[in-house]
């Protein structure tokens, strides 16, 4: 993956309320140093224009006045509106999901449209003179502040609309599955290339005894790993790498990143450089980490089967799209573990999210917490039996049998109705019929 740290360091500037805004502040005050210099440098030609301001020095003050007023007490509302809906969305689906709603560009352009205007207007009304030796009135500049406060009623109205969407369970649950679908075509893209003729068995058999550990500096989320950076010291220190860890996984200072092969080329500036290679966080990230998504509508759904909520119907919608995901995976090639550079030497051993671990995460939980309804239980099946039509390895199709026995036993036990049994058991067979129709050499399909 190319750039990661620049990737992480945008992503942290993509899920800021004050980036965006900024630069549309900047926007706003070059617009009205634009607008002032076309005033002063056409201001004789500029008053035979019927369509642009005519009116005194007074009326253009208490027009601009008025306008930055109203938007400044607008964009404290609109900012307002925004806390309100984070809270809700933490409540409501849990605090892993704020960072969503905090990415979310509708809310920042709103923010900024209307703190730009504000600071536009601001600019234009400390040029006013109404003196008669400095008479000054900025006709286009004052004309386009006009225009700005139309097109801010325009964005308050969308602002209105688009707060009511975005906390809807439908569309929350829509924007994490289309995050799932960008994580998985960005980590196991279509064409990975053909790997290289040397097998894992060329990894040295003393590499368990002569290898030594790089323990970590730094604690948090493992967020990314710059694979080409790892490469790239690999290759100058001619080493071979076994990473420990992955993204997503909570560190501590101590905890091992890496087992270097040889061991007796480590040394402190090389701990220094695999160390710079792993980028931690506060809390996790997609980027590199495809599980976060996953583990997202799990919660989404958990929480939407808790005693309190009883919510059956947002658990399935979760369902759905995890099984949408799912499919997705399995029409994609796994990276293999072994890592070659240019010259087909073995020089990363790095363990990849396989599909059986998502298959795992995805189902497990929502098995556990929802084995006494019917209705979660019925469409957990029919997701099995979904991704058995793309599924086309074996490995891959006695996992989805695996979820779809304990799914079976696991409502055997909690239901004491005959006939959610039976119907369980019906949408079970079903599960298999379809696993047992998977062919190995089925075409590839696209959702």
């Amino acid at each position: 993956m190319k750039n990661v740290k620049l990737s992480k360091f945008w992503d942290s500037l993509r899920s800021s309320y004050w980036f965006l805004p900024s630069l549309m502040v900047g926007g706003a005050i070059a617009l009205a140093v634009a607008m002032l210099t076309v005033d002063r440098a056409y201001e004789t030609d500029l008053k035979q224009m019927g369509w642009l301001y005519s009116g005194g020095t007074d009326g253009a003050r208490s027009m601009l006045s008025a306008i930055a007023g109203s938007m400044v007490s607008v964009a404290g509302t609109a900012f307002s509106i925004t806390i309100v809906a984070l809270q809700l969305a933490s409540s409501s689906f849990g605090p892993r999901l704020l960072k969503n709603f905090m990415q979310d560009l509708g809310n920042q352009l709103v923010l900024g449209t209307f703190i730009g205007t504000f600071i536009y207007c601001l600019l234009v009304l400390r040029t006013i003179r109404g003196e008669d030796y400095d008479f000054f009135i900025p006709q286009v500049s004052i004309t386009v502040g006009v225009v700005l406060a139309i097109v801010g009623v325009g964005v308050l109205i969308y602002f209105i609309h688009h707060a009511s969407t975005i906390i809807q369970v439908s569309q929350v649950i829509a924007n994490v599955g289309s995050d799932l679908d960008h994580a998985i075509d960005r980590l196991f893209p279509e064409k990975i290339g053909q790997p290289s003729p040397r097998q894992v068995s060329e990894i040295p058999q003393q590499f368990g005894a002569k290898s030594t550990p790089i323990y970590s500096t730094e604690k948090g989320y493992l967020q990314v790993i710059d694979d080409e950076q790892l490469m790239k010291t690999a290759r100058q220190f001619d080493l071979l790498l076994r990473l420990e860890t992955r993204p997503g996984q909570y560190l501590i200072q101590g905890s091992a990143l890496a087992s270097v092969y040889p061991s007796d080329r480590v040394d402190q500036a090389l701990t220094e450089q695999i160390n710079k290679a792993f980028v931690f966080g506060k809390e996790r990230s997609e980027q590199q980490d495809v599980l976060f998504p996953v583990e997202q509508l799990v919660e989404i759904a958990l929480r939407a089967l808790s005693p309190g909520i009883n919510d059956p119907f947002t658990a399935i919608r979760c369902v759905d799209r995890l099984s949408a995901g799912l499919c997705h995976l399995a029409q994609r090639n796994i990276p293999p573990s072994c890592r070659y550079d240019d010259d087909h030497n073995l020089r990363v051993l790095a363990e990849p999210v396989k599909f059986e671990e998502m298959v795992h995460c995805a189902f497990n939980s929502i098995r556990q917490y929802g084995k006494s309804d019917s209705m979660v239980t019925l469409r957990l099946l029919d997701a099995i039996a979904l991704i058995a039509t793309y599924a086309e390895q074996p490995k891959h199709q006695a996992a989805l049998r695996h979820h779809a026995e304990m799914i079976r036993r696991s409502s055997r036990e909690a239901m004491s109705e005959e006939c959610d049994r039976a119907e369980v058991e019906s949408h079970y067979q079903h599960a298999l019929a379809a696993l047992a129709r998977a062919e190995p050499d089925r075409k590839l399909r696209q959702l």
